[in-house]
């Protein structure tokens, strides 16, 4: 598959590879990990309910920072030669960030690190996205940016089967790794494999598209991002309704990402079990990335996007059937055919409609939209668990994010580009 790629676009790809590791053990293991280090230190004066509550606090501080820096630090990376700099750097913390994170003895030490290293990994996100528009071609996008995550679903399973062997089978079957020692394990191994994957970005990636720096950066940077925003919202309403269409149905896209473990919890299911599902959606995850990306040769992104958002919109109504492990599993794979693709296709869109030389700090706007929407969806399933509601519930209430998500595109596709793109 790679054979098609040229050597940026390859180089590009891989770094999805890398970072869908972090995204994996964050989705699965880390959740875990933290539970028990903070229930085991301090016995009877955690339980796991305010566990919890402090796992998703550390999770929204990063939310806000992130949001609030990305179009700040995009601004910065726009400027010639200055991109792979800021790239580097966070992906530097990042992977620095993890594996220390393994050596924590403590939940506060633990959380700590986790915020830091998660932020870290979401400015690489920003500035990586942004690489899109010097990597390929407009009429390529769709394609290498679906590529990405295809072989980000894929690759991540590799250093996760280890942090997986370790942690299941260590105690049992190996009889000398304990769990602070598969920790340790964990977090490495995902950390080694995300810096060796980046290293031919770091390598082989130019900055083709800048805008010239002016005096004063900081102060630059600000009125820049006035200016975008003033003429996002009075001039490119393409650009806009793009913006609250993704607003809206990836908020229902990261709400059941982040809460794949705690719905299965609440319908009692056994933790291994869970895990495994979500090991093998990684496969599915990958063939319907391949797949959307083999369909947008012949197709426009848009209907493309609004299939992924209806076969999400299903998946959330399924919801209302979930009891046993095997419901779970259903319900993991039909997302499993969607995710990636409403990602990477949103994503490449995104990049078409936008200016390549103010890309980072586009991308920057673009992951306030991102981030910003998991708040929505995470105040739906705690106001109707608080109601007494079941998580059955909670989760199909997500459909109404879809179908929104829905309308507003439609009315964004319908809107001319903007002329001074």
């Amino acid at each position: 598959m790679f054979k098609n790629l040229t050597k940026a676009e390859k180089s590009w790809v891989l770094y999805d590879v890398g970072n869908s590791a972090f995204t994996m053990l964050a989705c699965s293991l880390i959740p875990i990990w933290f539970k028990n280090l903070a229930i085991g230190t301090n016995p009877g004066q955690i339980t796991s309910d305010k566990a919890t509550a402090y796992y998703s606090i550390a999770v929204a501080v990063v939310t806000i920072v992130v949001a609030l820096l990305g179009p700040i630090l995009g601004a910065f990376a726009d400027h010639k030669d200055t991109k792979k700099l800021f790239f580097s750097t966070a992906v530097s913390l990042g992977v620095i960030g993890c594996i220390i994170t393994g050596f924590a003895t403590t939940w506060v030490i633990f959380i700590v690190l986790f915020v830091l290293t998660k932020i870290a990994y979401a400015a690489s996100l920003t500035f990586y996205d942004s690489m899109l528009n010097d990597v390929t071609t407009d009429d390529r996008m769709d394609q290498v940016s679906s590529y990405g995550y295809a072989w980000g679903y894929i690759g991540s399973c590799i250093p996760f089967l280890v942090a997986l062997v370790a942690y299941v089978l260590g105690p049992d079957m190996l009889g000398k790794i304990s769990e602070s020692l598969s920790k340790i394990i964990g977090f490495s191994v995902t950390g080694i494999w995300w810096f060796l994957v980046t290293m031919p970005l770091l390598k082989n990636y130019k900055q083709i598209n800048y805008v010239d720096t002016e005096k004063g950066a900081v102060g630059a940077a600000f009125r820049q991002i006035g200016r975008t925003l003033k003429k996002i919202a009075t001039k490119d309403k393409k650009v806009l309704l793009f913006l609250i269409a993704f607003f809206m149905y990836i908020d229902g896209v990261g709400t059941i990402i982040d809460n794949c473990i705690n719905i299965g919890t609440d319908l009692g299911l056994p933790t291994v079990g869970q895990v495994v599902f979500l090991l093998a959606t990684q496969v599915v995850a990958w063939i319907g990335s391949l797949v959307f990306a083999s369909l947008s040769k012949k197709h426009k992104t848009v209907p493309l996007i609004l299939v992924c958002i209806a076969g999400y919109f299903c998946v959330c109504l399924y919801a209302l059937t979930l009891h046993t492990l095997i419901d779970f599993g259903i319900l993991a794979f039909g997302v499993g055919c969607f995710q990636g693709s409403i990602q990477s296709l949103s994503r490449s869109y995104f990049s078409k409609i936008i200016p390549p030389e103010n890309s980072g700090e586009y991308f920057g706007i673009y992951d306030i939209f991102s981030k910003g929407a998991s708040f929505l969806g995470s105040a739906v399933i705690a106001t109707v668990k608080l109601a007494g509601g079941t998580i059955n519930i909670a989760v199909a209430s997500l459909a109404i994010f879809f179908a929104l998500g829905f309308i507003f595109l439609r009315l964004s596709d319908k809107q001319p580009m903007a002329v001074n793109r």
